[in-house]
């Protein structure tokens, strides 16, 4: 993938400034998801950066990680796990909780979902804190399966979330603002 197409679905990303507050920039993604070539190019560009690895399964975190999860599973054929927000899952899960700005929160996974060794990537939208992602790598782990890295469109570099994925295998973001 050339630096020049990086640079094509880089534009395709809208810039929200003072959303969902004040001093925010929000990247929205939908501008770049309605276009299929676009699209198209950001489900590759994060296939081919795991293409060494056999995947056997793809955990997305709720929700837009479904976005990307579900057709990376699809291409790269393995199966697919939510990492969903509490009590969204109806059997017994494992739960992990991060902290927030202003408090805490938890995602959660089923206890069942993954089978001992098998390899995992796990998929979102958007590295920003890390928390949330830093909580996913913690719920593959208690499954007993073997997380090889986790794969995000969009990178937030300032506020430097990928400090705390030291343990979450390779880390692959395709755009970084």
């Amino acid at each position: 993938m050339t630096a020049q197409t990086i640079q094509d679905v880089k534009e395709k990303i809208r810039s929200v400034e003072n959303f969902p507050k004040e001093g925010i920039i929000f990247r929205d993604i939908t501008t770049a998801l309605k276009d299929a070539e676009t699209l198209r190019v950001m489900i590759d560009y994060l296939c081919d950066e795991f293409k060494d690895v056999k995947i056997d399964y793809i955990a997305g975190i709720e929700s837009r990680g479904f976005i990307f999860g579900m057709p990376m599973a699809y291409k790269m054929d393995a199966g697919f796990v939510p990492i969903r927000k509490p009590h969204k899952l109806p059997a017994a899960t494992y739960s992990q909780e991060y902290a927030l700005e202003y408090g805490t929160d938890k995602i959660e996974i089923h206890q069942d979902a993954l089978p001992q060794g098998a390899n995992v990537l796990i998929v979102d939208d958007l590295l920003a804190t890390g928390g949330t992602a830093e909580a996913a790598c913690k719920l593959v782990k208690k499954t007993g399966a073997n997380l090889v890295g986790i794969a995000f469109l969009i990178e937030l570099e300032d506020l430097n979330g990928r400090e705390k994925l030291k343990d979450c295998g390779r880390v692959v973001s395709m755009l970084k603002y």
